[in-house]
């Protein structure tokens, strides 16, 4: 496997990629309506690819508010840290901006990944798009 590198995206050029992901994991696998994984934030937010070599296999979103959603990784490269250099990356830009409070929705099952990061959970359960989530907070 080579070495794993993340990117700041480009919206408009890295669209059909970060798309690609996307549907590939929320839409695809874990059965989020289109309508609802399409968002006018997309246009706003600073985008991040994950790579393997040139093959990106991983995308995440920072909005301008420090929120960072979207965090998905291709099936085939779970477990192989491609979300923990996603989160370092967009963790690091948040806070090279000022940003030192960055916080998210987690999917449940997902929380302990975020804890190991830094994130805390400040919520009940609750569901979106009936998954059930918890709203996690990192820092300031």
């Amino acid at each position: 496997m080579n070495k794993i590198h993340v990117s700041v995206a480009d919206w408009q050029k890295d669209i059909a990629e970060i798309r690609r992901i996307r549907e590939a994991v929320f839409i695809a696998e874990q059965s989020v309506p289109a309508e609802l994984e399409w968002d006018a934030d997309d246009a706003g937010a600073m985008h991040f690819l994950a790579f393997e070599g040139d093959f990106p296999i991983g995308t995440a979103r920072l909005l301008p508010s420090g929120e960072i959603g979207r965090v998905s990784v291709l099936k085939d490269w779970r477990g192989l840290k491609v979300g923990d250099k996603l989160m370092e990356a967009v963790i690091g830009v948040a806070e090279g901006r000022g940003q030192t409070r960055q916080f998210l929705s987690a999917q449940v099952y997902a929380a302990p990944f975020y804890e190991r990061l830094g994130f805390k959970i400040v919520s009940e359960e609750f569901l979106e798009v009936g998954i059930p989530h918890v709203d996690m907070v990192r820092g300031g």
